[in-house]
């Protein structure tokens, strides 16, 4: 298949380029290279997918309507994987504008996009943080989600509400999948796994928010390809509205719109995911705990039953065997 996909040079946008093209996919690959952090991480994931003869580069921002186009008139995409925003929840108490102009004003372009090329399948990355400090766990993807407590957080559910209506009104297969703490080789400088490895490798002291008590349901980035991988067939349409027992389908009775949590619904302490990377390492942590940070929720925790029911897949990876492959990257790269 074509594929168009946004954010390519990032963490998660690159890990499913590559997928797809071993799977023998064509795909497009756009990212603005953004310095928000170091740009080298960017260059370095899109030089290996430029290795592949089925990938094309476009780099642009999301705000930039004729990059975008260029991009879309190359791959002639039959899906588009919108995986570019401005991500990090602690950013957005700093540049909040940063999140408007792309997660909301450059989502809106790619609705547009979508619009224009009649794809298949519009598949949109959302967020975890959408359930905010929910107390009912698992959370479910028909909980409510009124509640942000970031910027970031608003952005996300926001975009979800704009696919929604065009959806709606264009007959657009929308799914727009909620990632719970993504983790892995060639992962983000900002978060908490490579500052964490970073700062131990080095003799550092790590600051541990919420004390150490908070939990997180990691999911293991190729787990998440995987899952993403295989609802790429799966768009949203009375055809494959969910009937098994116990699952509550998100499939819009108003559009062919569907929201799927992916996380594998074991969350795992804080202080246990640092004993991983301490044992990953061979080395301890000096641990500075300190309290929670403004915008941090006490827990996540994903229902991951819809995934499964489309896809039969769940993310399996355990938290010790995610973090050593991690490591075993992090010294590689540091090598070069």
């Amino acid at each position: 298949m074509r594929f168009l996909i946004t954010g390519t040079a990032g963490f998660i946008g690159f890990h499913l380029a590559r997928r797809l093209l071993q799977d023998g996919h064509f795909v497009v690959g756009f990212d603005g290279m953004t310095p928000y952090y170091d740009v080298r991480l960017k260059e370095g994931r899109h030089a290996l997918l430029q290795r592949s003869n089925g990938f094309k580069a476009v780099i642009g921002q999301l705000e930039d309507v004729d990059a975008l186009k260029r991009a879309a008139d190359l791959a002639e995409p039959e899906v588009i994987v919108h995986l570019a925003a401005q991500a990090g929840v602690r950013y957005s108490l700093e540049n909040p504008k940063a999140y408007v102009e792309s997660n909301l004003v450059g989502s809106w372009n790619i609705l547009e996009l979508a619009k224009a090329f009649e794809v298949k399948h519009l598949m949109l990355a959302s967020t975890s943080s959408v359930y905010g400090a929910n107390e009912k766990v698992p959370f479910a993807e028909a909980d409510k989600t009124d509640e942000p407590l970031t910027l970031y957080a608003a952005t996300k559910k926001a975009m979800e509400a704009m696919a929604h209506s065009y959806a709606h009104l264009w007959k657009i297969p929308t799914t727009a999948f909620r990632f719970f703490t993504v983790y892995g080789p060639w992962g983000r400088p900002d978060m908490a796994l490579f500052k964490f490895v970073d700062a131990i490798e080095k003799g550092q002291p790590i600051d541990v928010y919420g004390e150490g008590k908070m939990r997180r349901d990691f999911t293991y980035v190729e787990d998440l390809v995987e899952a993403i991988a295989k609802l790429v067939p799966v768009p949203p349409g009375e055809g494959n509205r969910v009937t098994t027992e116990g699952v509550i389908d998100t499939l819009s009775h108003q559009a062919p719109f569907r929201v799927v949590n992916i996380g594998g619904g074991q969350p795992v302490g804080l202080l246990d995911f640092i004993e991983a990377i301490e044992g990953a390492l061979g080395k301890s942590a000096v641990r500075n705990l300190l309290p929670m940070q403004k915008g941090d929720v006490p827990q996540t925790f994903a229902a991951p039953d819809l995934l499964k029911a489309l896809t039969g897949y769940v993310p399996e990876t355990d938290v010790p065997t995610g973090v050593r492959n991690f490591v075993e990257w992090y010294r590689s790269w540091k090598a070069e």
